[in-house]
């Protein structure tokens, strides 16, 4: 007997062995007999074809080969939020009593189950669970009435609409994660804010949503303060007219931004922290502000995140510098060098270029560290100072290469001709650093140290190691952590390019796996 199929089973979400896809036809497809559903994939490399069988188009795809038919019995519509909620949480009571909920930024505590009552719950955790929409009206509400964390990622949600019907029962809810899911826009989003009036975190992580689509859902979230949008299809940002103004938090990171269409986002009056990592960024300009002064954009930003873009010109800081509240600042994996090619000496001019920074790429700036990096600033362009005229008549063109300049001399005084640093020739190709190999997935393989030259791609360091393991070089996996940043890994994600690329420093460790 046919497993029975909803009515308004098409453009339902469903799950076909753990993976998720959308449906997109439901009937007959001759020669066969009996019933097919046509789905579309999340991952496009799940599906053998766009729709079409035999000449025929059943249905359409965004990929040419997103979509595949299956049997109804191979098919999950899933089941409501209570049902998920009693399965999850009644069988697995022992283990969610130790998890913490990770909401964007924000990491809390789970209050865990007692006596089998839903009713204090702080935080519902059902990502990958599937959860398909609300269940009987008004039992949520009775049910869990005091959830302010809510995880949803990854279920079986179709709609914006259906999402409401859930969060309009939960007065107390300020964190809200859907990441991993493909939601229909709203007909009327206004109509539904009612659902999400107290939402303060929200993050919908690959989603295949574009900037229109996000402005177009705004109008439901009218008190959101922190916004995540990793890994969708953001391209071209235009203004926020009218919402997301309560805004101190947007994470835009691994999307393909046009870059200049940034300085949009300069219109969320009270945004303090940006991630713009990985969105193929190199310029940026404020052309309202001459050298050396303060833009009128991003008032209130602290907290900038520029780590693994394409920034590769010194000018890009001077510009950053104009910002007027920025103490915060990331930019590893980005092609910022020193005359003497020492990611140090690279750190050191960030520090003396950005005056008010308090933490740089995670690590605290002490006094120390600040007035050694401008009085080697001072020493390291002071020849050149001297020839654009020094203390009497500096010239306009090495004032906007080193806007701060000035201000340094002010405060440390002229450097003396004799503690003049002269330009270093370029030795990235000398420098040696010693780099220990670790291997955490084999606890009987002692460490390995090593003298690597700083300029060595990860494709050779792999061809080392694979004369050291014998394990294939595609196999490896590597990341690194520094004395700086005790407890953190950095991913090494691309063979071509080199340890200086990373950042990496004499001392630091390799942690190396392989499958």
């Amino acid at each position: 007997m046919e497993p029975e199929v909803p009515g308004d089973a098409v453009g339902r979400r469903v799950s076909i062995g753990g993976e998720r896809a959308t449906v997109r036809y439901v009937g007959p497809v001759p020669p066969t007999t009996g019933l097919w559903l046509g789905v579309e994939w999340d991952s496009p490399e799940r599906g053998k074809h766009n729709g079409t069988h035999e000449g025929v188009q059943y249905f359409t795809c965004r990929h040419p080969k997103g979509g595949s038919f299956v049997r109804p019995a191979k098919v999950s519509f899933g089941v409501d939020y209570l049902n998920a909620v009693q399965q999850l949480y009644e069988i697995n009571a022992d283990e969610v009593l130790s998890e913490e909920i990770s909401i964007s930024s924000k990491k809390l505590k789970w209050g865990g189950v007692k006596e089998r009552s839903f009713e204090s719950l702080p935080s519902v955790l059902l990502s990958r669970c599937e959860v398909n929409g609300p269940g009987a009206d008004g039992e949520i509400r009775r049910t869990t009435p005091n959830v302010q964390w809510l995880d949803l990622s990854g279920t079986l949600m179709s709609c914006w609409e259906d999402v409401a019907a859930i969060t309009e029962q939960l007065d107390k809810l300020e964190g809200l994660q859907l990441s991993y899911n493909r939601l229909r826009l709203p007909s009327e989003p206004s109509a539904l804010c009612q659902a999400f009036c107290n939402l303060k975190v929200l993050a919908l992580n690959s989603c295949d949503l574009t900037w229109p689509q996000i402005l177009n859902c705004a109008p439901m979230w009218p008190q959101l303060e922190d916004l995540c949008l990793e890994e969708n299809n953001i391209t071209e940002l235009q203004r926020p007219e009218g919402v997301l103004q309560p805004l101190r938090s947007l994470n835009l990171s691994s999307n393909p931004l046009v870059q200049h269409t940034v300085f949009s986002m300069s219109a969320l009056p009270r945004l303090e922290k940006l991630n713009l990592s990985r969105t193929g960024l190199s310029d940026v300009r404020f052309d309202d502000a001459a050298p050396g002064s303060q833009t009128s954009m991003f008032p209130e930003l602290k907290n900038l995140n520029l780590d693994h873009n394409n920034i590769t010109e010194w000018c890009v800081v001077d510009e950053l510098a104009k910002l007027p509240s920025l103490v915060q600042f990331s930019c590893r994996g980005n092609r910022l060098v020193s005359s003497d090619g020492n990611p140090k000496t690279a750190n050191q001019m960030l520090i003396a270029k950005l005056g008010q920074l308090v933490t740089l790429n995670s690590c605290e700036i002490y006094p120390e560290d600040r007035r050694g990096a401008e009085l080697d600033y001072i020493k390291m362009f002071g020849e050149e100072w001297l020839k654009a005229g020094g203390q009497s008549q500096t010239g306009t063109e090495f004032t906007c290469r080193h806007p701060r300049y000035q201000n340094l001399i002010d405060k440390y005084g002229a450097p003396e001709e004799g503690e003049l640093k002269k330009p270093e020739p370029f030795v990235l190709k000398n420098q040696l650093l010693k780099v220990t190999f670790v291997f955490p997935d084999d606890a009987e393989r002692k460490p390995i140290e090593k003298k690597l030259p700083a300029s060595m791609d990860v494709q050779k360091v792999k061809g080392l190691l694979y004369r050291l393991l014998k394990v294939p070089a595609a196999d490896l996996k590597l990341t690194y952590t520094s004395p700086k940043m005790a407890g953190t890994e950095f991913e090494i994600d691309s063979d071509l390019k080199t340890l200086q690329f990373y950042s990496i420093e004499d001392g630091d460790q390799v942690l190396v796996r392989w499958s």
